[in-house]
């Protein structure tokens, strides 16, 4: 695995003690990330890419990795990101210098990991 597989472990620990504490509060953003990143009149690949943009600008590498997870399980190219991730740079500037190649990576690895799990032609 690489690095944003073991930053979502990271997270994911510490997200189970919160939701132990306040079950509500996660059970609710829960059913609210489902509702959101339906498939619409805008896609769920669309949201994911739109996701991940705002994670990049929003500079939080936990939401980089489950955005870049999401866009690759829906099937967004590399160069979709690519493209997703210049008009954070355009957006943001220096900081979408920064998160921007950190989003194509976690991409990259999420993407490697997919191809892996779908069926050889």
């Amino acid at each position: 695995m690489g690095h944003y597989h073991d930053v979502q472990d990271e997270l994911r620990d510490q997200y189970a003690r919160l939701r132990e504490v306040v079950p509500d509060v996660v059970s609710g953003y829960a059913t609210l990330h489902r509702s959101a990143m339906a498939e619409g009149a805008v896609s769920a690949k669309t949201k994911e890419l739109v996701a991940l943009a705002i994670a990049v600008t929003r500079e939080c590498d936990g939401c980089i990795a489950s955005h870049a997870r999401g866009a690759a399980r829906r099937g967004a190219t590399a160069q979709e990101v690519a493209e997703i991730i210049g008009v954070c740079i355009l957006m943001n500037g220096g900081p979408g210098t920064v998160y921007g190649p950190r989003a194509f990576a976690a991409f990259e690895e999420y993407a490697a990991a997919q191809a892996q799990r779908l069926p050889q032609a």
